[in-house]
């Protein structure tokens, strides 16, 4: 057994006593973690209540294999970091998370040396079986009320055991990327656009890695469930709806719809807060936020032209609204 998962006995030992199962075989690997820092496996289980489960396994690996070349140690200390986060997150908060923001409940996490365990519910065996590469408007839906009520729920929130400034771009995490960069009115603007972020007196958690992958969707679409909280942080929720807009539409449709999917989430999020019983001025909230979505836009913006710089996502809606937001700023 330990050779085929490639998992020591501690973590083997770990599966069934959080499962109550006698054993469990390898169904498929869903995917490797980036840079090989480990895999994400679907296993059987026999005599569990559960039938299956999803068990992220990190594994840090002895030289860098980064896709696009970042094998910096900075890179390294990141991703490390992000994992720690990760486990922070399914211990500490995650349990806040009612089915308005379902995510995958953990059964277990376990750490030894450099390796991590987490042995999650699997969404496929709950209703939520279903990915998509392109989305309707209902699923679009799905996804943004997602984020509006996990906004709502930890709006105010101290992101305590998370990262400080949630997202994976975040200026002081990336200064690799903001070097090379080469939109020098961007890179000078790149300080004052964080600070503009930051200083937004409205702050939550976001989830920091809100692309459409990271959604798994029931069977006729209408309902969400997020998972890969290695980002979770704190921050101005913005951040996750541009990115998340920015991920499953091209740049016509992002310019075409944007009043219409803001109004969309901003809806959904007054009554999310409103649920949640938060002591909250709306009206000021939604109108410093909506002033800060080009800004998060151009946030990561900044950084996929620093990081990649011929990516399919930068575009002129995009550039449009970067210089936009950088000539406020210089006056």
């Amino acid at each position: 057994m330990e050779e085929r998962f490639n998992m020591n006995d501690q973590f083997l030992k770990a599966i069934k006593i959080a499962t109550g199962s006698r054993d469990f075989f390898e169904l498929e690997q869903i995917q490797s973690l980036w840079s090989g820092y480990g895999s994400i496996i679907r296993f059987n289980l026999k005599g569990s209540k559960y039938s299956s489960v999803v068990v992220k396994h990190v594994r840090f690996p002895e030289s860098g294999k980064h896709p696009r070349g970042w094998n910096t140690d900075l890179s390294h200390q990141r991703k490390l970091h992000s994992y720690q986060v990760e486990t922070a997150w399914y211990q500490n908060w995650s349990h806040l998370c009612d089915d308005s923001c379902r995510i995958p409940k953990c059964l277990a996490i376990e750490t030894q040396g450099d390796e991590v365990l987490m042995v999650l519910e699997d969404l496929d065996a709950t209703g939520f079986s279903e990915r998509r590469t392109a989305v309707n408007w209902e699923e679009i839906k799905a996804c943004l009320e997602w984020l509006a009520n996990f906004h709502a729920t930890f709006m105010g929130e101290k992101p305590t055991g998370l990262w400080p400034v949630g997202t994976y771009w975040h200026l002081n995490t990336r200064p690799d990327e903001l070097q090379v960069l080469t939109d020098l009115p961007l890179k000078h603007a790149a300080k004052k656009i964080d600070q503009k972020l930051q200083e937004s007196p409205f702050q939550t958690f976001v989830h920091g890695d809100a692309k459409l992958a990271n959604f798994c969707f029931s069977s006729n679409g209408n309902q969400v469930s997020a998972v890969d909280f290695q980002y979770v942080g704190g921050g101005c929720g913005m951040k996750d709806v541009a990115y998340f807009i920015g991920s499953c539409l091209y740049e016509d449709d992002c310019e075409k719809m944007e009043d219409q999917l803001l109004n969309l989430y901003f809806e959904a999020l007054k009554q999310a807060l409103n649920k949640q019983q938060k002591e909250i001025d709306f009206n000021a909230l939604e109108a410093n936020w909506r002033e800060m979505f080009p800004i998060a836009w151009t946030d990561f913006h900044r950084f996929l032209k620093g990081w990649s710089p011929g990516h399919w996502k930068i575009n002129s809606y995009s550039e449009r609204l970067a210089r936009k937001v950088v000539n406020q700023l210089q006056n």
